[in-house]
């Protein structure tokens, strides 16, 4: 194997999992496909992919079946990881990765999988999340960007959910993408980004056979679609390296070093510094908040226009349902219901476990503010009925996005669960206020609302550290945004109490 240095290929790559169907299940590799790319002419050099047998097949479900069509018998005579493992890590180890969602998704998924057969994880020379990259470059025009829209948008068919498959068509649209924004910055002021919007955006349909080939393993060299066949296979030389060092790929590259923060942008095809903020999207893989689109809200003082808020107990496990109800351009999404009511939740006192976090910001660079409190068992069983009535209908809209619960157990003692109140913003102009009433409750029992002149993280901080006590009134918002999926509970109304 050669040294990282040579090694100046692209490694595209994709795994399909089971899907955890309760708290506390790993998923598993069922599937691994990848391509190796030489990033001067985008011609692929070699390809693999193979099945994967899982240790416990049971956990190979009806949802996972669902998502990838990768049944239980199609993987019995598969190879472990730990027979690919080998093959995997020459594959990957000081290779550029590449890949949709995979900072959040499948870097992790195969750092686990070594980690569970005792082995070292293969190490990227850099990394290219093509979600990531092409959110920030490319916008929404597409979408919710995930890989089965932009594959509808560009007209390049279905998305198989088979990992090769995959691969070749994250690989088709990053070229169909980066046409596009070479056009664009060509001719900024004639190629507009609304000229370009395609009917097909809002279309989130995908193939959902899932077949299987014959054959569980495959591995070929110089085997590409005609469109990548576009001459012989490369060299794998130094030389080679330093030829693709001005290559307008390289820009792509989010490198494994600290990077440099403050790269003025002025090609809007220059994408050298997303550099930076790939580097946090890796950082901050592992937290369960999701990035969510900015919307403006308006702010009433009447909550009671937004319908009925009832505690956990007034609620009827079997009166909640879900249905899906227009949003934005044509797309559709879940909503909650209790009976023919909007399903909106009401708890006294709930104590904050921890303060505000302004780890995540919107396109303004506004901190996005929410906190996590303690949820009591009434709550819990309320929330864990609307969770498993979203994650059903999420699979069934075949959607593959990873699932978030919206009571979070993993890192908590048994009986002290915590959920996650959203503070959204509400953009008046120029101006940013927080779209939460927010009062402060005095021992005494009287209440007055709290006027805030300016947006100021640190100043709701102080108002909520760990230990208080809040009454809080929040909506129920399901969400399948960025290959991340959950219910979202977003404050409505709080009262802080201040005893």
């Amino acid at each position: 194997m050669g040294s990282s240095e040579d090694r100046y290929e692209i490694a595209f790559f994709d795994v399909e999992t089971t899907v955890p169907t309760r708290a506390g299940v790993k998923f598993a590799i069922l599937e691994f496909g990848s391509i190796l790319v030489c990033p001067r002419r985008l011609e692929e050099l070699e390809n693999y992919s193979t099945l994967v047998r899982p240790i416990d097949l049971s956990l190979i479900s009806s949802l996972s079946v669902r998502c990838n069509g990768i049944t239980r018998e199609a993987v019995t005579a598969a190879p472990s990881f730990r027979d690919i493992a080998d093959r995997v890590y020459d594959i990957l180890h000081g290779r550029i990765w590449a890949g949709h969602n995979i900072l959040r998704f499948d870097c992790a998924r195969i750092r686990e999988a070594y980690a569970d057969i005792g082995r070292p994880a293969p190490e990227p020379k850099g990394t290219i999340d093509s979600l990531a990259l092409l959110t920030q470059k490319f916008g929404r025009r597409a979408g919710d960007m995930k890989m089965a829209t932009l594959a509808t948008y560009f007209g390049l068919g279905q998305q198989t959910h088979r990992s090769l498959d995959d691969v070749r068509m994250n690989l088709e649209v990053l070229k169909y993408c980066a046409t596009v924004l070479f056009l664009e910055s060509s001719l900024p002021e004639i190629l507009t980004t609304n000229s370009w919007i395609s009917p097909n955006a809002i279309t989130r349909s995908r193939s959902s056979n899932g077949k299987l080939s014959p054959e569980g393993t495959s591995s070929n060299v110089n085997l590409r679609p005609a469109s990548l066949n576009n001459g012989n296979m490369q060299t794998l030389t130094s030389t080679n390296q330093m030829m693709i060092e001005n290559h307008p790929i390289s820009s792509l590259v989010a490198p494994n070093r600290e990077a440099e923060s403050n790269q003025p942008q002025q090609d809007p095809f220059n994408m050298a510094q997303l550099t930076t903020e790939i580097m946090v999207e890796t950082a901050n893989s592992q937290q369960t908040d999701v990035n969510m689109d900015e919307r403006s809200i308006s702010v009433s003082s009447d909550l009671s226009s937004t319908g009925e808020f009832l505690e956990p107990d007034s609620v009827s496990i079997p009166f909640i349902s879900g249905s899906f109800v227009p949003f934005i351009r044509g797309s559709k999404k879940i909503k909650l219901m209790h009976g023919d009511n909007t399903l909106q939740l009401q708890c006294a006192r709930l104590k904050v476990r921890f303060g505000i976090s302004t780890k995540f910001i919107d396109l303004a660079g506004r901190p996005k503010l929410n906190f996590v409190v303690d949820a009591p068992p009434s709550l819990c069983t309320v929330l864990d009925s609307c969770n498993n009535i979203v994650q059903k209908m999420t699979v069934e809209s075949e959607s593959n996005s990873e699932w978030r619960p919206v009571v979070n157990r993993k890192f908590c003692p048994p009986n002290n669960p915590t959920i996650r109140l959203h503070i959204p913003t509400a953009v008046c102009g120029e101006i940013a206020i927080y779209a939460t009433e927010i009062y402060q409750k005095e021992s005494s029992g009287s209440v007055q609302r709290l006027v805030f002149s300016k947006f100021d993280a640190a100043e709701l901080n102080s108002l909520l550290p760990p230990g208080t006590f809040v009454d809080a009134f929040f909506s129920l918002d399901p969400y399948d945004y960025q290959q991340n999926a959950g219910v979202r509970l977003v404050a409505k109304k709080l009262i802080i109490h201040s005893d």
